[in-house]
């Protein structure tokens, strides 16, 4: 099945990208105010956030539209949703660290890259060392506007002449505006495609084709892809940025599939940050074997979420609550894209179809958050025929059966089942164990 075309992913609203268009065009014709009027024209676009900062928002799809940023500032959105999590200053401080790789996908005006190389020169180092950042963007014109708008850390300057290099190189521009010098240490790779593209070809692919920028799999290499003949570990990032659109409208960078193939390319101890909190994801980070935890919130109730192959660099645990859904109800079946290569509704619908398959079968319901009612019965009598409704559906004729506690129980320090149960250390320990003793209760 062929991926869709770029203008079916979720892109800037088409306002937007007709002036972005127009610019590439006419400045690839030879015309020198071409940029400086499409920066003009891009003016009435741009949404102000608290910070100072500007944002854009996307294309309608079903009637819904999302801002790239939230309004209470991009840049220190960027900063607390990604940078600070990924502790990334400590890593710029270490002696013992002379390089640093950093995988931005979905890399937008370039924001997370810019906060990033902020942080980076703000320490002061004896032995120099090497910064790679690698971004990934599917969107032509999102790079575009990020050459027009106002930069809003002198990085961000860094970031356009990177991206301006990229589109010379593309011929899409032909002229060199931005003067900003890429220090010698900072090795800046541009990637106008879909992220699953790059994975899939990073991780099938020899690497010497990776390094030269060549990302068509040949029929072979596909095919040894979809057999599952992959290298087992790369090991190559200390940092993955994951900031595409939410779960609802771009899944297909959130599934079990694409999770898996990013712990190929992870460090032992590198951290992948998401602003999302979504079940869904959380659920498919940990069947792909990651450990995952909560950051501190930003702009919302909910804080986003960290993820790691070692659980010694997760400092936050998700929670209670967030682990009952995941592990025990409908809400916690994740997206799947068995070959990264299916569209957003195609991955959608699939687990839409397995959600109502499951549900009541060997998942509780999601409505009204059933699974968190399952030792102690609501006050409300409404929601208590509800709740009871959901779990006799599944077997549980009433709210603190012995199997309740039997399956909840290691979420306790004290064994609350009578088996003397051991200590489950971490939300991806609880979850699994939790699932796992709801299908043996189911079986």
């Amino acid at each position: 099945m062929k991926i869709k075309k770029q203008q079916e992913s979720l892109v800037l609203s088409p306002e937007i990208i007709k002036l972005l268009n127009n610019f590439i065009k006419r400045e690839k014709k030879g015309d020198l105010k071409a940029r400086s009027c499409a920066s003009e024209d891009l003016k009435k676009f741009l949404i102000k956030t608290a910070d100072g900062s500007f944002t854009l928002s996307s294309a309608e799809i079903n009637g819904t539209s999302e801002t790239m940023h939230t309004h209470h500032g991009a840049i220190k959105e960027s900063l607390k949703k990604f940078v600070e999590p990924a502790m990334l200053a400590g890593k710029f401080a270490d002696k013992e660290k002379t390089e640093l790789n950093i995988l931005d996908i979905c890399s937008g005006l370039g924001y997370n890259a810019a906060t990033a190389l902020h942080q980076w020169r703000q320490v002061e180092r004896n032995i120099p060392q090497k910064i790679k950042l690698d971004m990934v963007e599917i969107s032509k014109e999102t790079l575009a506007a990020s050459l027009l708008i106002p930069s809003p850390l002198e990085e961000h300057k860094i970031i356009k002449k990177a991206i301006e290099n990229k589109f010379l190189q593309e011929k899409y521009l032909s002229f060199r505006f931005q003067v900003k010098k890429i220090p010698e240490e900072l090795n800046i790779n541009i990637y106008n495609m879909d992220g699953r593209k790059l994975l899939k070809n990073l991780i099938a692919n020899d690497e010497i084709n990776f390094k030269n920028n060549k990302f068509e799999l040949t029929a072979f290499k596909e095919s040894e892809y979809k057999k599952g003949n992959l290298k087992e570990s790369l090991e190559i990032y200390d940092a993955i940025f994951l900031d595409p659109f939410s779960p609802q409208l771009a899944p297909e960078l959130y599934t079990l599939d694409f999770f898996k193939a990013l712990k190929q390319i992870i460090k032992k101890d590198g951290l992948l940050l998401t602003y999302t909190s979504a079940a869904p994801v959380r659920s498919a980070l940990i069947k792909a074997g990651f450990y995952v935890g909560e950051v501190p919130p930003f702009g919302r109730k909910k804080g986003g979420t960290v993820a790691s192959l070692s659980p010694d660099t997760i400092s936050q645990d998700l929670p209670g609550e967030d682990e009952l859904m995941i592990a025990l109800s409908d809400a916690g079946i994740p997206y799947r894209d068995q070959y990264l290569n299916e569209n957003a509704c195609l991955i959608k619908d699939r687990r839409i179809k397995e959600r109502k398959a499951r549900r009541g079968k060997d998942k509780f319901a999601s409505t009204v958050k059933t699974p968190l009612y399952i030792l102690n019965e609501p006050e409300d009598h409404r929601l208590k025929r509800r709740v009871l409704r959901n779990l006799q559906s599944m077997g549980f004729e009433d709210f603190n059966l012995d199997k309740s506690r039997f399956i909840v129980c290691p979420q306790f320090n004290d064994c609350i089942c009578g088996r003397g149960c051991k200590i489950f250390k971490n939300s991806k320990e609880r979850i699994e164990e939790m699932e796992n003793r709801l299908q043996s209760v189911k079986n």
